[in-house]
């Protein structure tokens, strides 16, 4: 062997030496980009994904007895005294309607429980959920055939960490009830629940139906769970009870009354209905509860057509048309057709037109911007809204609702006026949507918000519009509602609403937040 050559280096040198190479590792940025592009694609898609089937229902007109719908106000005030003077017309309405019922009762709601608010006790908080519940269970024993389903929003179980003791109950006399399964909705708190669904969903408990208890977790990974859950910010928030009229027919009450302690307090409205329009509801419920893992069936007036419902309606109006000049008719509503109802109204608004709104949030910009305009055309515009005074903490009291007056008064150099509802710890939670052109009304009541989250197809809501003549019974009755609380038409020294200086916030602090809020889905309304 030459001197010059060297020996081959051994197998044992030659893997140190391939250990001590660089590995080749993948580019900082290229993984922060697809990590990035991973996180805004879940975004973009859980906020343009397809509806859930039974969502964004709008149905047909349908013409019926004016004696057939009913306008129900709730109104909660103080007297002279500081005393609270309230009625509750509304929930009472819902107790004839269940000890009626003979085949059927389906009740959505954002929350069933009669526990009390610290500090306060049944003699200033009406326990409804209780009369409910206990009404429900004898119809049950009274009816041995009425098949009942209760659904209720997240919120209603703490999020799987624990069944009320009024669900309980109601499970235990043989009523079914159901979690709604909020997940396929859209997601309005896009920038969070895209990474929460790809990070934290996994262990997000469920209630477990026979105990109650958070699935097989301890309390503080529960309590964690529920608190992930409750941060992407959609709810059920359909309020509505319908039920068989004893008679054949379906009836309905659609409100905002939050079937709870604290709830029986708000001032609210609600209206019930009869007829073929609530086959199209019922039927939405349905399928809700079957995406929600419901597998009961509600029996015949599931299946019914509108020919066989039979009720006061008449018939259906030819779809794309209005009612006739005479005519008293009626359509429900669910999430976004409630905004492309409300707008259309809002821009055939001419000069000469009323537009009263009484609600508890405000916010949509698609609604601000076409009041706005509706009153540049000589449209008159009156709005009362809540004040906000127990709203997200002091920090956030009145938002948005004091920085949205301020725009609007603004905006239409005060043309648009403003009201507040004196409130007293409760919440003024009606919600009325009033349009008065020539000789017809159209008005909307029902549990939706004007806000982006109720109006745009993320939270589930539910309202029922009325197309009558302006001279009417229920138009009036509409009217001389919102007339009193504007007007302060009322004896014992009640005063209904304020002025809007007392309460309208011109902070652009304020504004600017809202706006934000708004936009990016962080907003509590």
């Amino acid at each position: 062997m030459l001197a010059s050559e060297s020996a081959p280096e051994p197998p044992a040198s030659q893997a140190a030496a391939a250990s001590r190479r660089p590995r080749r590792s993948w580019p900082r940025p290229l993984i922060v980009g697809v990590v990035l592009a991973i996180w805004l694609g879940t975004a973009f898609w859980e906020t343009h994904k397809p509806l859930p089937p039974g969502t964004h229902t709008a149905s047909d007109w349908y013409t019926t007895d004016p004696a057939a719908v009913r306008f129900i106000a709730d109104v909660t005030a103080a007297d002279g005294y500081g005393r609270p003077v309230a009625s509750h017309a509304a929930f009472d309405a819902m107790l004839q309607t269940v000890r009626t019922a003979r085949e059927l009762v389906l009740i959505d709601a954002f929350r069933f429980t009669s526990d009390l608010p610290a500090g306060t006790s049944a003699d200033v908080w009406r326990p409804i959920a209780a009369e409910l519940r206990d009404a429900l269970i004898a119809r049950r024993h009274q009816q041995p055939g009425l098949r009942a389903l209760v659904i209720v929003d997240p919120a209603a179980v703490e999020y799987g960490r624990r069944l009320s003791a009024d669900l309980a109950r109601l499970q235990d006399a043989g009523i079914d009830v159901v979690v709604a399964n909020l997940d396929p909705l859209r997601d309005s708190n896009f920038l969070y629940s895209s990474l929460w669904r790809l990070t934290t969903r996994w262990w997000t408990s469920r209630v477990d139906a026979a105990s109650g208890d958070a699935a097989g977790h301890g309390d503080a990974l529960s309590r964690a769970s529920a608190a992930l859950a409750a941060a992407n910010l959609k709810a059920d928030r359909r309020n509505l009870l319908i039920a068989d009229d004893g008679r054949g027919g379906l009836t309905g009450i659609l409100s905002a009354t939050e079937l709870s302690a604290a709830g029986a307090a708000d001032s609210n409205i609600a209206i019930q209905l009869a007829g073929p329009a609530l086959v199209r509801l019922l039927r939405s419920e349905v399928a809700i509860a079957k995406l929600s893992g419901w597998t009961g069936v509600l029996g015949a007036p599931e299946v019914r057509g509108v020919s066989t419902v039979r009720d006061v309606a008449t018939a259906s109006v030819p779809p794309g048309n209005d009612p006739g000049a005479t005519q008293t008719a009626v359509r429900v509503l669910t999430e976004g057709a409630v905004r492309d109802a409300l707008i259309d109204r809002i821009t055939a608004a001419r000069a000469g037109d009323a537009i009263d709104i009484a609600a508890f949030y405000l916010s949509d910009r698609a609604v601000i911007e076409s009041l706005i305009a509706a009153s540049r055309r000589g449209a008159v515009v009156r709005l009362i809204l809540d004040p906000g005074e127990d709203g997200f903490g002091r920090s956030g009291a009145g938002i948005p609702n004091r920085s949205v007056a301020g725009e609007l008064l603004a905006a239409s150099d005060g043309d648009i006026r403003v009201r507040w509802y004196r409130t007293h710890g409760e919440r003024f939670r009606a919600g009325l949507v009033l349009i008065r052109t020539g000789e017809r009304c159209w008005l909307a009541v029902g549990s939706a918000n004007l806000t982006r989250r109720s109006l745009d197809d993320y939270d589930l809501v539910a309202n029922a519009a009325v197309s009558l003549p302006r001279d009417s019974m229920l138009a009036e009755q509409a009217s001389g509602y919102f007339e009193t609380l504007w007007s302060n038409r009322a004896g014992l020294g009640i005063e209904y609403t304020a002025d809007a200086g007392v309460y309208t916030d011109a902070s652009q602090l304020d504004y600017w937040r809202y706006r934000l809020m708004e936009a990016t889905g962080l907003s509590l309304f």
